[in-house]
């Protein structure tokens, strides 16, 4: 053996054994494509324990190993990085994701690789020397970052401070602006200006160019179809592949532009509602029941001034007649939310009264729980009323002179303009009660009755007394309308004809 392969024999171990305990792997393979040898951490990262299961040249690892580019494209045989430095190519920073072959659900590694040819002293290369790094840890963080990037719904873009280019943007800010993504990407920050119209876009400026910490502020942003949109942006720097970013995230303004546009739109329609309203309306406080608002009609109806009653307590101002009654109204409310046609009087300014129909709602005006009262004056409506059902007990005094039709119509009349009778049994009456109960269905006086029945007067008026008690009715038509809602003595109604 010359003393030239002797020196370079004598060199090779050397080298093996200053790279046999770095961190980084590293192959050496012959000119004629031999895989030599490789340190431990080069078989770690290929999941092996011997130089054997690389395989015994470079088309072995070829076909032992299967690396795919970091967009999980497959790598062309031809481009393995092996295969390259094989070929005497020299080549730095290769990112590749390494599976064995031998069992898919093997557990991936990423290396990245660069090339170093060794030459002898005539300049023929001597050793082919493959030296990667284990980068699987940033690599696997890469990919949550960007699967968490994209998942984002909230608008973001990724520039690059070198060159303030964009270099990644999510699916949420091409939805908001309408860009492509190809319209996006490689873009400067001077032609698609996020910044633009900020609220304090020099501080802005001066955080990107310094690569600080840009706080949330107001800014427009430009769309693609040459609109343009209100968002909060702020800018948070951060480091990607080695390089100095900074992540712009935006909140749409948009919508919520429009609901206090719409909000505002319906407190104005209210307020015209409100005041326009020929109705008395009142607003108060759930909790003391202060009055907050009156309109012109609660006013001019119950003859206060604006003065006299807003900031006062319903309590002070003391228009409903039955305190008693304004305290179980207040309590309804309270516990239903809600009130439908409450009768209640009120008492006006100058002591006069008027009856009322009260509705009421719990509404929340500028997050504050309060009441709508809504007064409906019913006063003539009940006078009205009375007098119908005043006009009817004195026509059916003596039901004797009518035809069983009128009557009806008449009992139900006063039936809808009165209050419900009290539920009683007809099995509540003694047999002679009923007797005389049927009698007075029949339109006979208290004389026909006594005549009939064979009984004094005076017994029959105990009888017909005792009948009104156990009904509670007052007068002989109410107890017609009794019996008559019961379906007694039916066939004992007798057509008089007609009046």
């Amino acid at each position: 053996m010359s003393q030239d392969v002797l020196t370079t024999e004598t060199n090779r171990r050397q080298l093996q054994q200053i790279i046999a305990g770095l961190s980084d792997g590293v192959i050496l393979l012959d000119p004629d494509q031999s895989i030599r040898w490789a340190n431990e951490a080069a078989l770690a990262m290929h999941g092996v324990s011997r130089v054997s299961d690389l395989g015994p040249d470079a088309k072995a690892y070829t076909q032992r190993f299967v690396l795919r580019y970091r967009n999980n494209h497959r790598v062309p045989v031809d481009s393995y990085p092996i295969n390259r430095v094989a070929c005497g190519e020299t080549f730095g920073d290769v990112v590749v994701e390494v599976n064995p072959t031998a069992d898919a659900e093997e557990r991936a590694w990423v290396h990245r690789v660069r090339s170093l040819v060794l030459a002898d002293s005539q300049g023929e290369p001597e050793s082919l020397v493959l030296i990667m790094d284990d980068v699987t840890d940033w690599a696997n963080a890469e990919q949550r970052f960007e699967k968490t990037f994209a998942a984002n719904p909230a608008p973001a873009v990724i520039c690059r401070l070198s060159d303030l280019r964009y270099i990644k943007v999510n699916p949420g800010f091409l939805e908001m602006t309408g860009y492509a993504r190809d319209q996006v990407i490689g873009t400067s920050t001077y032609e698609l200006d996020v910044l633009e119209q900020a609220e304090n876009k020099e501080l802005a400026k001066q955080r990107l160019r310094e690569g600080g910490t840009i706080p949330q502020m107001s800014a427009e942003l430009r769309l693609r179809d040459g609109g343009s949109k209100q968002v909060i942006v702020a800018g948070q720097p951060l480091d990607l592949n080695d390089e100095a970013c900074m992540l712009f995230s935006f909140v749409d303004m948009e919508p919520r532009r429009k609901a206090e546009v719409a909000l505002r739109q319906s407190e104005e329609r209210f307020a015209k509602a409100f005041r326009l309203s020929p109705v008395p309306i009142l607003v108060c406080a759930a909790a003391e029941q202060v009055v907050l608002d009156v309109n012109e009609a609660f006013l001019d109806t119950l003859g206060y001034s604006s003065e006299e009653v807003l900031g006062v307590t319903m309590a002070q101002i003391d228009f409903i007649d039955d305190k008693s009654a304004r305290t179980r109204l207040f309590a309804a409310l309270e516990k239903a939310g809600r009130l439908d046609r409450i009768e209640v009087r009120l008492r006006k300014k100058d002591a006069g009264l008027i009856d009322c129909a009260v509705s009421a709602e719990t509404v929340n005006i500028q997050d504050n729980r309060c009441y709508l009262l809504v007064l409906m004056d019913i006063t003539e409506r009940k006078r009205t009323e009375l007098e119908l059902v005043s006009a009817i007990e004195e026509v059916m005094k003596d039901a004797s002179w009518f035809s069983r039709t009128l009557i009806e119509k008449l009992a139900n009349v006063k039936s809808v303009n009165s209050p419900k009778l009290a539920s009683v049994s007809f099995a509540d009456l003694t047999a002679r009660e009923r007797d005389v109960l049927g009698l007075i269905c029949e339109g006979l006086a208290d004389k026909e009755i006594a005549a009939r029945l064979k009984l004094a007067p005076n017994t029959v008026r105990n009888h017909v007394a005792m009948v009104y008690s156990k009904l509670d009715v007052h007068s002989r038509s109410e107890a017609i309308v009794w019996a008559r809602e019961r379906g007694l003595f039916s066939g004992e109604w007798r057509s008089r004809g007609p009046l």
